[in-house]
């Protein structure tokens, strides 16, 4: 096993890790925090696909903005909960009337997704058939590339990309402003 396989299955590991426990911590400051951690590995991993756009972007947009803004307005708008996080009660009941519609959301979507890896076949996909017009190698230019695809290709999920980070912006903005007195 050579270093990069080393450092390959370290940031994996990383990832799944802090992953889970963003899901499983009950104190919302670590798990954003462990939030960081999972999106600074993710940006390792593209590193070892030949993705260094995309690992930039995810250090830039994700960490650098959507995580930052998250912090922001935790911080700005629950000083209680800072100073003291005992004092937050939570439900330990998994199954109640207000968690119905997520539950029924997450598991319709599970089976969409079940149904689409069940129908996935690797080898029918031309874009992934390696063949020596389509493999990187480090030196290529992948940004590039990239611009020409997301500017005629991909225009419509990278403009949905753009309207969802606005609206990250503009929830965390809502979170982080102070309510008036009537």
């Amino acid at each position: 096993m050579n270093i990069e396989q080393i450092v390959f299955y370290f940031l994996s590991a990383v990832v799944l890790v802090s992953a889970l426990l963003v899901v499983a911590m009950k104190n919302l400051v670590r798990s954003i925090f462990l939030f960081f951690l999972t999106l600074f590995s993710m940006a390792g991993l593209f590193v070892f696909a030949l993705a260094d756009f995309v690992a930039i972007t995810q250090v830039v947009v994700y960490v650098g903005g959507v995580l930052v803004l998250m912090i922001f307005a935790f911080l700005l708008s629950n000083r209680d909960i800072l100073n003291n996080p005992d004092a937050v009660k939570i439900n330990g009941k998994f199954l109640t009337a207000h968690h119905l519609p997520g539950l029924v959301v997450s598991f319709l979507f599970f089976t969409a997704l079940m149904f689409a890896f069940s129908q996935f076949q690797v080898d029918e996909l031309e874009w992934i058939a390696a063949s020596e017009g389509n493999t990187l190698s480090p030196s290529d230019n992948t940004i590039e590339l990239l611009g020409i695809n997301i500017m005629t290709r991909y225009l419509l999920p990278f403009e949905t990309i753009s309207v969802l980070l606005m609206l990250a912006l503009i929830g965390a903005a809502h979170l982080a402003r102070k309510e008036r007195k009537i």
